[in-house]
């Protein structure tokens, strides 16, 4: 691949922090917690208040969340942070708990049901590439726009008076109040002492789930086209026969709108970005998705013809993972790559290293969706986790995703403004200060 100017990435750190340095990392930038070395490494150990163990390597990744997934449940700071929010939904729960809401929650997300959703995102992409009106756009802000209104049409789609902005509200104010680590975290101080920057987002949370239970009480009769919620109030477990009540709907409904809308987002967002880094990538991408699409916006039934949109949204996970930072907890002793694992050790999960690991990756700072070209197994991508607890909605996020991606690709231009996103991540990694792009007619 030519040599040509790398896109935006963090700046990992090259020497301990230390507790005070790393309180300071993960309030600014939990990848700060990284060291450069872990792109080269296969696991690295310490102890910051806790151990801790750090680990790029995919047949351990595989160990931890396929063969011993029961022996490390997510992490305490992991729960503190989205118990207030998501409660014991199919994203926090553990155990037997989490088996039945999967088993009951997985045939809401089966091809033919994802399918059925897709005019809600072929109509999200209409309106987001009307507004894409020629000058500089934050095309962040803009794929927020769009993916909210696709989750929330297909949650609580027929809902009158569901009050969308209020929950997008309280869902940003959560997030900025809540998902900064804590000197306790770092401390490794028990869940049941309070963080003191996270007992004032209570006021947001209540007023979104009131809104998600006044939605799902004013749910009668299932819609003609079943959204989210027919789908969920429908379902049980096919083993227990058990259904979700009122609160475990809620939870769920809330899981799905939070971590369903602003990961696909991001995606985009990053793709549209890394398309304005590199013309030549754009262009060969508009040329496919007009080939395809000619005047109108792209459906479900596309995705088939546009494979190498599908490669520029596969290389943006990698290269900016939503979920950048994952950590366990381990439950029993164990053994990984030579190093002894004891219970309560803090196992982190770093995806956004891992993706950038010299060992795996051929120039692994570089834009080149090529690398993803004929498909087959990527044992060192894992933008959705792996295993039983992979994500349930990723064929959902990628539809969405080349959906919008291929609409605006085939109708629109985008270059890069003087001013460069930054990444920074606190619950996911996000464009600081957005991503303004200039936008002209295709």
């Amino acid at each position: 691949m030519e040599d040509k100017a790398l896109p935006v990435r963090v700046a990992l750190g090259r020497k301990p922090l230390g507790i005070l340095g790393s309180l300071a990392a993960g309030r600014r930038n939990v990848l700060e917690l990284v060291p450069e070395i872990a792109t080269r490494a296969p696991i690295l150990s310490g102890t910051t208040g806790k151990r801790w163990h750090m680990v790029m390597d995919p047949g351990a990744l595989r160990h931890i969340l396929r063969d011993r997934v029961q022996d490390y449940p997510k992490s305490v700071v992991t729960k503190l942070i989205l118990e207030p929010a998501i409660g014991n939904s199919l994203f926090n729960a553990e155990g037997k708990e989490w088996l039945w809401q999967r088993r009951t929650a997985a045939p809401v997300f089966t091809h033919r049901n994802i399918a059925a959703l897709g005019p809600v995102m072929t109509a999200a992409a209409e309106r987001a590439s009307a507004r894409m009106t020629p000058g500089v756009v934050d095309v962040y802000d803009e794929m927020v726009s769009a993916t909210f209104q696709v989750i929330s049409d297909v949650t609580f789609s027929g809902g009158e008076g569901f009050d969308r902005a209020a929950v997008h509200r309280a869902i940003e104010t959560y997030i900025a109040q809540t998902a900064k680590i804590s000197l306790l975290d770092i401390l490794g101080a028990p869940p049941w002492v309070p963080r003191p920057g996270r007992m004032f987002s209570g006021a947001a949370m209540r007023q979104m789930k009131a809104l998600a239970d006044q939605a799902i009480a004013r749910r009668r009769q299932p819609l003609p086209v079943p959204d989210l919620l027919d789908l969920l109030m429908e379902g049980s477990d096919p083993q227990s026969g058990r259904r979700m009540n009122g609160d475990e709907l809620r939870d769920n409904l809330l899981t799905f709108i939070v971590a369903g809308h602003e990961t696909t987002a991001l995606t985009l967002a990053w793709s549209l970005y890394l398309c304005a880094h590199d013309p030549a990538v754009q262009e060969r991408a508009r040329a496919e998705a007009q080939a395809v699409l000619g005047a109108r916006a792209a459906t479900a039934a596309d995705l088939p013809a546009l494979p190498y949109i599908r490669q520029i949204i596969d290389e943006a996970l990698r290269l900016y993972p939503p979920a950048a930072f994952l950590a366990r907890t381990a439950q029993k002793p164990d053994e990984i790559l030579g190093r002894e694992i004891r219970r309560g050790d803090t196992v982190i999960l770093p995806i956004y290293a891992l993706h950038r690991h010299h060992a795996h990756w051929a120039a692994p700072d570089a834009f080149d969706p090529e690398r993803f070209a004929g498909g087959g197994p990527r044992p060192a991508w894992l933008p959705f986790g792996d295993g039983p607890r992979i994500c349930i909605g990723a064929a959902f996020a990628v539809q969405e995703a080349v959906i919008i991606l291929a609409t605006l690709l085939a109708r629109h231009r985008f270059a890069l403004t003087a001013r460069l996103p930054k990444p920074v991540m606190i619950l996911t990694l996000r464009p600081e200060g957005g991503v303004p792009l200039t936008v002209t007619p295709a």
